[in-house]
């Protein structure tokens, strides 16, 4: 049985797939933004469930998550499943970046780069990631904001870094799911798709068991079978450029 670590884990798909895990026989790490959610996870799970805190908008809380990881030991997978949605007025982070790039894209860069090597990495996309992002203004410093546009800039941005991984780093297992548009928090109550399956890809591809899925790497899932991504994050250049953005906004460079 595997230990996996599961970001924005205390609601929605990522909650689904901690549990998941868990009645599988799988050591589960949750993570909470806060305190607060931590506690209440604690009361709505049974036992004494291991949860890691810290707002992943922020990149110093990011680089302390990362730490409190590689305190409990090594990690056999990582489900990036923490998201911020589109919803009103654009919010920039203490760094001044949009919270759609600093949750999205930025969180799972640093992870990556600090997690001490996991076998399996998933990073949960979406079907909006289709969109041509306009690469002079990444973060948003000239462009009127435009959230849905942000949000599925920041979905491309994550399945590139996915497949960027995969391509860089041979030896671990690198994916981008599209869990479907699910009634979620940040999907809303209305949303067509069913939960479980939204969670279903992701919790067989760390836990090994979704067949001849668990050994691909560099794949675009969506409700476990491989489909096509935007071309665009297929791209060595926009995939280096990403980096290269990431590396410069943080002081961290990824290393394999």
């Amino acid at each position: 049985m595997g230990r996996i670590f599961i970001t924005g884990s205390t609601t929605g798909l990522g909650l689904i797939a901690g549990t998941q895990l868990l009645e599988r026989g799988h050591q589960v790490i949750f993570h909470a933004r806060n305190a607060t959610r931590a506690d209440e996870l604690r009361d709505e799970l049974p036992g004494n469930p291991q949860i890691v805190i810290g707002d992943l908008s922020s990149i110093d809380e990011t680089l302390q998550v990362a730490a409190q990881v590689n305190d409990l030991g090594p990690m056999d997978a990582v489900i990036h499943n923490a998201g911020a949605g589109y919803g009103g007025l654009t919010r920039r982070t203490v760094e001044d970046l949009p919270d759609t790039f600093a949750v999205n894209v930025l969180a799972p860069y640093i992870l990556t780069a600090k997690i001490n090597r996991p076998a399996r990495l998933v990073y949960l996309s979406s079907s909006m990631h289709r969109v041509r992002p306009n690469w002079d203004d990444i973060l948003w410093q000239k462009r009127a904001w435009n959230g849905s546009q942000a949000y599925s800039e920041s979905k491309f941005f994550v399945t590139a870094l996915a497949f960027a991984i995969a391509r860089l780093n041979p030896q671990v297992f690198s994916n981008a799911v599209d869990p479907g548009w699910v009634p979620t928090r940040m999907g809303g109550q209305g949303a067509p798709d069913d939960l479980k399956a939204g969670a279903a890809t992701q919790v067989g591809l760390v836990g090994g068991d979704a067949g001849p899925l668990s050994e691909l790497s560099g794949q675009y899932l969506h409700h476990m079978t491989v489909t096509k991504p935007s071309e665009g994050t297929m791209n060595q250049q926009a995939q280096d450029q990403l980096l290269v953005l990431c590396a410069e906004l943080t002081g961290i460079t990824l290393s394999f």
